[in-house]
């Protein structure tokens, strides 16, 4: 951690998570991301089940700000239906 936070303030990556836990949520946004934006623009099911979460919903309520709005309703109602059958 002694080198990663020097790292990071240089970068200006400084925010309200620190340590390693902002790698997750960097992670998490890295696997949100579109690949337009050197993204993986993964599902929102897979980055659930790469994150170890026990819902759907827990993965939407922290992660949905970083969805493309646009695409925000079509990947909530993916999850729901995949949820369903």
């Amino acid at each position: 951690m002694r080198g990663l936070i020097p790292a990071w303030e240089a970068a200006g990556v400084v925010g309200r998570y620190t340590g390693l836990h902002a790698l997750r949520h960097f992670y998490a946004s890295w696997c949100i991301n579109r690949k337009a934006d050197s993204g993986l623009e993964l599902p929102a099911k897979t980055i659930q089940a790469r994150l170890g979460h026990s819902t759907i919903a827990m993965t939407l309520d922290t992660y949905s700000h970083l969805f493309p709005q646009e695409d925000a309703h079509a990947e909530l109602a993916a999850a729901e239906k995949s949820l369903l059958e």
